[in-house]
């Protein structure tokens, strides 16, 4: 948690800022030039692909007659982009579909109010919406992307469209996870890929804790091997991995086999995962002493999925959320809920729903479960690591007066999470936050660029009404 240094000195000269704004400024207009052509572009591959379709409307062969002709104008449109054939038809397919099938993301589009991120999220998620229902889907999808970047809404729109999939996700779910698998693929160099198709929240632990542990392993390090190096991404190799042998001969030197570990945190994560496979717990430890096995051993994996009530009871099939993922079946979340007893109950917003009450079946940090549960993710506009991976920080700096909740939940609205990268952007630099009521962050640039960075509102059920409207959201709470 953050104590100190909540408003940072600045970085850079008054001229330096102005400078900054020029080029902001610069930036605006490339952007809608930038803008501009793509949707010319986008519109052009369309009329292409509606020129191999009149070329070929009276031919008795459609499909084949219309492959050829698509093929001949992509090759003669290849030569303009320069780039395959293959592509360029598959390019003037995806621009069809979008000017056909999403008028209303292509209008915002041209009004500004979306970008091309944007739209290929939306394109990307709605391909699974019924057609009779995809306007619907595209209003409240381009409602969603106001304000937030591409990366923030994927995961909403995803739940968007599962909810008006005819097939429900936890039966597609079933069917997909019966091709659940374990494949070697050969390499070169004597490696291979060990490749596992596993359900979305297995894999997710599986990587949460082999990460976890290589991170214990890091931090066992000897404080000047760790230092300017926290996550170990910049190391370089020297000599094979410390096996059972060196850490042997370094433990009767009186040393430690860690103190020359130069691995990197994949090289960390690789070798945990075969030694967790292979013997059930790591061979090394650099937690172990004397006295036993130490701690490395007994990481747990942990994720965090958010599921409404009407799911948990089994009223609704979901799909929850796996946050900072992607959706998860309603059965899968019912399992977790009935095999953990530290889920957080959540009192949302009726209309906005962003949290405004937490509490726990079995007791825990009260400031950290609610901190969590509102944020989700780091509070960096654009920013989506999980808030599991983040610090807690001082909106208002601990140092210069700022509140820290004790013994209630008052001084809530001083605390958000940041990732490691945000925060040492808000401390060491001229970016300026605000917090407000509700958990809404104020961002202002150096420039003097205004960002307003919402709590995340929780996933709610959504699906068609009986006479096609899009329905209201469903009772509050959720879970």
């Amino acid at each position: 948690m953050s104590s100190n240094g909540g408003v940072g000195s600045g970085v850079g000269s008054d001229a330096d800022v102005a400078a900054l704004a020029e080029l902001v400024a610069d930036a605006e207009r490339v952007t809608d030039a930038a803008r501009a052509a793509q949707i010319h572009e986008v519109r052009v591959l369309a009329a292409a692909g509606r020129l191999a379709e009149q070329q070929t409307a009276r031919a008795d062969e459609r499909v084949t007659a219309r492959e050829m002709a698509l093929r001949s104008i992509a090759a003669e449109l290849a030569g303009v982009f320069v780039t395959t054939d293959r592509t360029l038809q598959r390019r003037i397919d995806e621009a069809q579909d979008l000017v056909e099938n999403y008028p209303a993301t292509m209008e915002a589009w041209e009004a500004g109010r979306i970008t091309r991120g944007h739209v290929r999220v939306i394109q990307d998620t709605g391909w699974v919406v019924p057609a009779e229902v995809r306007g619907e889907f595209e209003r409240a999808a381009i409602d969603r992307c106001d304000g937030e970047t591409p990366n923030r809404v994927r995961d909403a729109l995803e739940h968007l469209a599962e909810r008006l999939h005819p097939r429900p996700f936890t039966e597609r779910h079933e069917q997909a996870a019966a091709g659940r698998c374990v494949r070697v693929q050969p390499g070169p160099d004597g490696l291979s890929d060990l490749i596992a198709t596993l359900p979305t929240v297995i894999a997710e632990g599986v990587v949460d804790r082999v990460t976890r542990q290589a991170r214990e392993i890091i931090d066992a390090r000897p404080q000047a091997d760790a230092a300017g190096n926290d996550d170990g991404a910049a190391e370089t190799v020297e000599g094979a991995r410390p096996d059972a042998a060196a850490a042997a001969a370094a433990a009767a030197a009186g040393g430690s086999s860690f103190s020359r570990d130069t691995r990197t945190i994949d090289q960390i994560r690789a070798d945990v995962f075969a030694d967790l496979l292979l013997a059930g717990a790591p061979s090394l430890d650099a937690t172990a002493d004397d006295d036993g096995n130490g701690a490395l051993g007994a990481i747990r994996a942990k994720v965090q999925v958010v599921v409404s009530a009407l799911t948990l009871t089994g009223q609704d099939d979901g799909p929850a959320d796996l946050v900072g993922r992607s959706p998860i079946d309603a059965a899968t979340a019912r399992e977790l809920a009935g095999d953990n007893t530290a889920w957080d109950r959540l009192l949302t917003h009726p209309v906005t729903g962003t949290v405004l009450e937490c509490d726990a079946y079995q007791p825990t940090p009260a400031m950290r479960r609610l901190l969590r549960a509102r944020d989700r993710h780091c509070r960096f506009p654009g920013c989506r690591q999980p808030a599991l991976r983040c610090e807690i920080d001082h909106t208002h700096a601990a140092s210069d007066g700022g509140p820290t909740q004790v013994g209630n939940l008052a001084h809530l609205c001083n605390l958000a999470h940041l990732c490691k990268r945000h925060h040492d952007v808000k401390h060491h630099t001229r970016w300026r936050v605000r917090q407000l009521a509700g958990g809404l962050l104020v961002w202002t640039s150096p420039t003097g660029r205004v960002y307003r960075e919402d709590a995340p509102p929780a996933l709610v059920a959504f699906a068609p009404a009986a006479d096609g409207a899009l329905p209201g959201p469903p009772p509050p709470p959720p879970f």
